[in-house]
């Protein structure tokens, strides 16, 4: 990845990513870290980060590790210490996994997130940006999903969303600390974990057709996901931290492509370019999932000059490649 998402010197600042072990928070670190950030550093209790992902970071001399749970208010605090921006994307995932532990979602992913803002207030970050989630549209069926039209949510994971957002104004208005979060739309890429009950469906289905192993897609497979390669998430969070517009803080922004595509499609897909014709199961529709999703970017684009640099194909296709490298 070598595109440059700034024109800020970033060579006197210093950055904190919680989760930074895991997969966007490390693709954030080692950006930061590649150009020239004077120090970065990672808060991850390493519940779903890799060393692997560490060891790329350890190759720069301004990485900085803190072990430690967000749901400490005191580690928060020493992780905050003498840092000018913070990427907050420690959280657990997962719709299915929310619905079966819905109170260990809500220690991470609420109590969690409190902890940070308020480290960040009392410890005078600069600025706070932190990743939502499109689930919190919910049951909302319009197309395409614009920030101000939310509906009910559909899962714990989803309420968490919400309500790391409903905080993130209050303490925006309460506190004055500049924010913003990111509400994601099915991100994909390099270093995405295909291991596990859990596990993402991209890397599920090039796992599954690379091993010949059953591989399953929920209901009739026409439901529709914006999937984001990663390194559009990368260029928001950058953005997000350094930018000077006022009017772009107190708000939460999609980020996506603005394009959809079926379950079905992305299979196919996925096996054209692995040169198979390995078959899928359907089984029984997922408890909690959104039909269709498909994201109105122009708030990003308006706002933070976000512009989608890598889409669909492309971004499949790096990913792909890493996983046969890694994974064959």
């Amino acid at each position: 990845m070598s595109q440059l998402f700034h024109t800020k010197d970033i060579s006197k600042s210093s950055f904190l990513v919680t989760g930074g072990a895991g997969f966007i928070g490390s693709h954030i670190a080692e950006y930061l870290l590649r150009n020239g950030a004077a120090k970065v550093r990672v808060l991850d209790n390493m519940v779903n980060g890799f060393q692997s992902n560490l060891d790329i970071l350890r190759r720069y001399p301004a990485f900085e590790m803190m072990e430690g749970d967000i749901r400490d208010l005191d580690t928060c605090m020493k992780a905050c210490e003498g840092i000018y921006y913070v990427s907050h994307q420690a959280a657990l995932g997962s719709v299915p996994r929310s619905i079966k532990e819905p109170v260990y979602f809500n220690d991470v992913n609420v109590g969690g997130f409190v902890n940070m803002l308020k480290a960040a207030v009392d410890q005078k970050v600069k600025t706070f940006v932190y990743a939502s989630s499109s689930s919190v549209y919910g049951d909302e069926p319009t197309l395409p999903k614009k920030e101000e039209r939310i509906g009910n949510c559909l899962s714990p994971y989803a309420a968490t969303k919400k309500t790391n957002e409903l905080y993130a104004q209050v303490f925006a208005d309460v506190y004055g600390i500049k924010l913003m979060g990111f509400r994601y739309f099915n991100i994909f890429g390099p270093r995405q974990d295909p291991n596990g009950p859990y596990a993402a469906v991209i890397p599920l289905f090039v796992k599954g057709i690379m091993n010949k192993s059953e591989v399953f897609i929920n209901g009739d497979g026409e439901q529709t996901r914006d999937f984001t390669y990663v390194e559009n998430a990368i260029q928001v969070n950058v953005k997000g931290m350094l930018t000077e517009r006022e009017e772009a803080f107190k708000k939460v922004y999609n980020v996506a492509v603005g394009e959809y595509y079926s379950v079905n499609h992305l299979y196919k897909a996925c096996a054209d370019y692995l040169n198979s014709d390995w078959k899928p199961t359907h089984r029984e529709p997922r408890a909690g999932d959104i039909r269709n999703s498909l994201a109105d970017i122009s708030l990003a684009m308006d706002l933070l000059d976000y512009k989608p640099v890598k889409r669909f194909d492309e971004g499949l296709r790096e990913t792909i490649a890493y996983f046969k490298e890694v994974y064959s």
